[in-house]
């Protein structure tokens, strides 16, 4: 796999990752309820989560969508409808953000427990379901062989920078708590320029990709 395709990949997984969604919210639910280390642990329980996806896609669904250019196409221009979609829905409900914060302390739970709740989040977040099935093989070389590899590896590159931009949302929540609850305008601009973004990539997917 060429170092440009892998950096292209790597840079749209980072511009879909930092949006918030189902996944950064409930992080930082959890960091705002119950302190750092749960927010920690639910990030590596949502991280492995997403990479069963990326092993179920590449074992798979991919396999059928690398054969079928019917198939890739209405995966693609099916994901791009849905992030539009989310994006629209992150736009006009921009002031519920708020709503994650609003929970105040709750009883703290077992690290176990914890991490099997981020599990859970990460292999039902939709946002994560579509890239995986509609994106991930654009990024494919076919011409290079070993596709299920090639697959696992960018799943591996896009977990990464999850890890790491999930942690970073974590640590800022559990340490800026009194900051964000103060403001929920701060809340709603955080979901306003998510949900442009989003529907900017829904755009993006749609034109783009294989069409021979």
């Amino acid at each position: 796999m060429s170092t440009d395709r892998l950096l292209a990949f790597a840079a749209l997984s980072f511009l879909l990752i930092v949006i918030p969604g189902p996944s950064v919210l409930f992080v930082i639910g959890r960091a705002l309820a119950q302190g750092r280390r749960a927010a920690l642990t639910t990030v590596v329980g949502n991280t492995l989560g997403a990479y069963l996806l990326v092993v179920a896609v590449a074992f798979g669904i991919g396999s059928v969508v690398e054969r079928s250019v019917l198939v890739f196409t209405v995966l693609k221009l099916a994901g791009a409808v849905y992030l539009v979609y989310l994006g629209v829905k992150a736009w006009r409900e921009r002031g519920s953000l708020r709503a994650a914060f609003a929970g105040g302390e709750v009883p703290a739970h077992s690290g176990l427990r914890t991490f099997w709740e981020g599990f859970a989040v990460g292999v039902t977040n939709p946002k994560t379901i579509v890239f995986f099935a509609a994106v991930l093989p654009q990024f494919v070389d076919r011409d290079s062989g070993h596709v299920t590899v090639q697959m696992l590896l960018l799943g591996l590159v896009f977990n990464v920078i999850a890890l790491a931009s999930d942690s970073v949302w974590g640590l800022i929540a559990s340490t800026a708590r009194g900051w964000f609850a103060r403001s929920p305008r701060r809340l709603s601009m955080v979901g306003g320029v998510g949900g442009l973004t989003m529907i900017g990539l829904g755009v993006t997917v749609a034109v783009t990709g294989r069409k021979d």
